[in-house]
C-alpha cells in the first residue's frame, strides 16, 4: 500500500512552509500529489520541487 505525507509533514521534511507546499500541489510540481477533501496527500518517496523562484533554480531549469 502507499503511503503519504500531509502537506505539513511533508513541509517539515523540506524545510518549507505548508503553504508553499500546497501552492507545489495545487500547480502540479510534485508527482504523485492527491487532493482529497481539500486534503493534499503527498507521496512519501516523492522529491522536493526545484525552487524556480531563485535564480539558481531557474538556471537548472534552462
Amino acid at each position: 500500500m502507499f503511503e503519504y505525507l500531509t502537506a505539513q509533514e511533508a513541509a517539515n521534511k523540506w524545510n518549507i512552509s505548508a503553504r508553499r507546499v500546497q501552492r507545489l500541489c495545487k500547480e502540479e510540481r510534485i508527482d504523485g500529489v492527491i487532493n482529497v477533501n481539500r486534503v493534499w496527500l503527498i507521496p512519501k518517496d516523492a522529491e522536493k520541487p526545484v525552487d524556480g523562484r531563485t535564480k539558481q533554480g531557474k538556471e537548472l531549469t534552462t
